[in-house]
């Protein structure tokens, strides 16, 4: 069992990981206030104000921002989440959302599943380099984009984790360790996506916590991950063809439902819940 020093331990570096992020996140806010750098794309609307009836009309499109075309073609890119490992179909989200996506229509297809298992930002980047690859992102008009679960999940062994969470000596440190120079390689890779392909719709699938039913990773698990995924929005909201989908709810009280046997991988009602989000954030 663990000592209480261990749990103080995890509350002290909590605390302090909170604090930055609330800082960062301010800074942040007082400098888009007072210098603005354009209009950030919403994906789900806005709230209306409190005794508001209706909702504010939409702003208008950025100039940069292309509406999607009738015929969509989709390539898939980063790690075993957008490859389907886990679902029994062998679908995953990325099959399962081109599906739901023709109708009404619009046609839609799979160009390439450029997936690999493993992948992390710092694999995935060098591959942008690659004819082969740099050529199926151009013909797409939507690519899929999900890495960073094994940047942060990966160097804490947990991936190959002992069954018992007494068996567990996690400091929170050894998660958000891999933050930020993961976060500075994934704003590396969204920016070589845009330049091979300037007018793709670019859907980055956010992360979910796939060990917050285990008590000693719940709090680091879940402040680490949020920091992720909030590091990945400042940079979505940066380009207006960009859309941010969010995982994290989907998977924070149904992990019995939507994980496979591995404990970390969706399995197939896992997947199509993330397609279903995809699709609802691109129409």
């Amino acid at each position: 069992m663990k000592s209480s020093a261990w749990i103080w331990r995890i509350t002290a570096s909590v605390s302090i990981i909170v604090t930055i992020v609330l800082i960062f996140g301010f800074v942040y806010a007082f400098k888009d206030i007072n210098d603005p750098q354009g209009q950030p794309l919403l994906t789900g609307g806005e709230s209306a104000a409190p005794g508001q009836e209706t909702a504010p009309p939409k702003p208008e499109r950025a100039p940069s921002e292309a509406m999607l075309p009738n015929d969509l073609k989709v390539t898939a890119i980063g790690d075993s989440l957008a490859k389907g490992t886990g679902d029994s179909t062998g679908g995953g989200f990325v099959r399962r959302s081109v599906e739901q996506l023709n109708g009404d229509g619009r046609t839609a297809s799979l160009l390439a599943n450029l997936a690999i298992n493993g992948m992390t930002t710092e694999g995935l980047l060098p591959k942008l380099d690659d004819k082969g690859i740099q050529y199926a992102l151009k013909e797409a008009n939507v690519i899929m984009l999900s890495i960073g679960g094994n940047d942060i999940f990966q160097g804490s062994g947990l991936m190959e984790g002992a069954a018992d969470a007494d068996e567990l000596e996690l400091d929170p440190a050894m998660l958000m360790g891999a933050l930020p120079q993961a976060s500075e390689r994934l704003q590396t890779i969204l920016e070589k996506i845009r330049d091979i392909n300037p007018d793709a719709r670019i859907v980055y699938i956010g992360l979910y916590h796939p060990f917050s039913d285990l008590e000693e990773l719940l709090i680091p698990g879940n402040v680490v991950v949020s920091a992720w995924n909030h590091a990945v929005m400042e940079l979505v909201n940066r380009d207006p063809n960009m859309t941010l989908v969010p995982t994290f709810d989907l998977f924070q009280h149904k992990l019995g439902e939507y994980l496979s046997t591995d404990h970390f991988h969706p399995n197939g009602a896992g997947y199509q819940a993330i397609a279903d989000r995809i699709v609802e954030g691109m129409l």
